[in-house]
């Protein structure tokens, strides 16, 4: 096991930011690594990352104005080659047909419940952590 994992947050606000930061603490889970946190309030700055940085897991809000966190996982899917995985986080229940749109690995409703957000971090972790098997292509 990897000694951290490095998870992106994307939200224009801070405060959501820190619910995230928050909601997951330093190790989601016992058997996944511990957590670092990279935070981006805009997209120019997410693709900087993902373009300077390995990241393990994108944690994307799907409230951000002006690009919302379902648009820019859309185009993270179509554009980043190895993409991470994506949690979405969505207002309603009824917007994980929007999740689904956006290509997202997983969804979870805000205000976040620290429980059911760590769990969905901590399997998208488990899964960013197998090596894909040999000949497997990326979509």
């Amino acid at each position: 096991m990897q000694p951290t994992a490095t998870v992106l947050v994307y939200s224009d606000d801070a405060s959501t930011r820190e619910q995230v930061r928050l909601a997951a603490g330093r190790r989601p889970a016992a058997d996944v690594p511990a957590v670092r946190y990279l935070e981006c309030a805009t997209l120019p700055a997410v693709l900087r990352t993902l373009a300077e940085h390995h990241v393990d897991v994108c944690v994307l809000d799907g409230e951000t104005a002006p690009a919302g966190g379902m648009g820019v996982c859309r185009q993270l899917k179509d554009e980043v080659f190895r993409c991470p995985p994506v949690l979405l986080l969505i207002g309603r229940p009824q917007d994980a047909w929007l999740a689904t749109w956006s290509r997202a690995d997983a969804a979870v409703t805000h205000p976040l419940d620290p429980v059911e957000f760590a769990a969905a971090l901590a399997a998208l972790l488990r899964e960013a952590g197998r090596p894909q098997p040999v000949g497997c292509q990326d979509s």
